[in-house]
């Protein structure tokens, strides 16, 4: 899995960020990094810069603080390539509307492959439209199938995956919605 440098040039930066969410929430480091399943030294060194992340490891910190990926990343102003352990994604937006914070991504997916992810915070959703390939997707439960121009949508407060089926790459864009927190 790629480090998170390759998501942000300056990981002071995300620390900076992390730091203050955190602090904002009143959560201890050691609270934050047992919940989010890592080790308080790693986390600890995120927060100062002078460690780098995966980008599963990030997610289930800020699933934690009860926000997007894109609150502790800059959107660039190109999108910059991050991989999960076999999904390469590229953050294209982040934008706000009244209730929910939304993450555009651009996936590919080798073929023959599998990535399973940890559940997100309540009450985030992923919707996905794929354009080249086939693509099983979803809640580890209940996969979801889509091919060229199909669009799948799921609750991803579950532990899911995606997998791709046949010898197609798979080119697809995954939206990611984050319900606002309550008392926000």
């Amino acid at each position: 899995m790629e480090p998170l440098s390759a998501l942000d040039p300056d990981p002071r930066l995300v620390g900076e960020r992390l730091r203050r969410l955190r602090h904002a929430r009143g959560v201890s480091l050691s609270e934050l990094a047992r919940r989010a399943g890592i080790g308080e030294a790693t986390l600890s060194g995120v927060e100062t810069g002078t460690r780098d992340i995966t980008l599963e490891a990030l997610w289930a910190i800020t699933a934690q603080l009860g926000v997007p990926i894109g609150a502790i990343l800059d959107t660039p102003p190109e999108p910059r390539l991050v991989r999960g352990a076999v999904i390469e994604a590229a953050l294209l937006e982040v934008f706000e509307e009244e209730g929910a914070t939304f993450e555009l991504y651009r996936l590919r997916v080798p073929p023959g492959t599998t990535q399973t992810s940890r559940a997100h915070r309540e009450g985030v959703s992923e919707h996905l439209t794929v354009f080249s390939g086939t693509l099983i997707a979803g809640p580890l439960e209940a996969p979801l199938t889509a091919g060229p121009g199909h669009h799948i949508a799921w609750r991803s407060d579950v532990p899911h995956g995606y997998r791709a089926i046949g010898l197609e790459e798979v080119r697809a864009t995954l939206l990611m919605r984050h319900p606002a927190r309550q008392g926000r």
